[in-house]
């Protein structure tokens, strides 16, 4: 084969990375396209030991390891990524500081990264939030 020919490329095969970062863990659940069928999920819990850690970075990187070998033995390649924080009513809206890491690693296991989209869910003036009349005195 000389330098003219190409390699036969190949297709890339998607799925959907939904990532849920709290303060208090990080879970990865890697989904075909229509979000229905499961190919892979971990979390930080899975990982380590205390439950301090399980929101580390650190934690996130070896749950994104996991999925990742589980995702390339189902043949996809290349993953759409969605970011959700706990949100709601009560919830932060900032993500964890798994999510970072996470993203950082799918990119380093060889996938090929297509959409990086937020989906913390946003109250829309529901009920009436937590503290009173006069809200929370300090």
């Amino acid at each position: 084969m000389n330098k003219l020919e190409k390699k036969p490329q190949q297709m890339d095969r998607w799925g959907i990375a939904h990532i849920y970062s709290s303060y208090n863990n990080t879970i990865i659940h890697v989904t075909d396209l229509t979000g229905t069928e499961t190919i892979a999920k971990a979390s930080g819990g899975m990982v380590v030991k205390a439950h301090r850690l399980e929101s580390s970075p650190t934690a996130a990187m070896s749950a994104t390891k996991i999925v990742a070998e589980q995702t390339k033995e189902k043949g996809i390649n290349a993953l759409h990524i969605k970011i959700r924080a706990p949100g709601g009513q009560n919830g932060p809206t900032s993500v964890g500081p798994g999510a970072n890491a996470t993203v950082r690693s799918f990119s380093r296991a060889g996938f090929k990264i297509g959409v990086i989209e937020e989906t913390t869910p946003i109250p829309h003036d529901g009920c009436r939030k937590k503290g009173g009349k006069r809200g929370r005195r300090v």
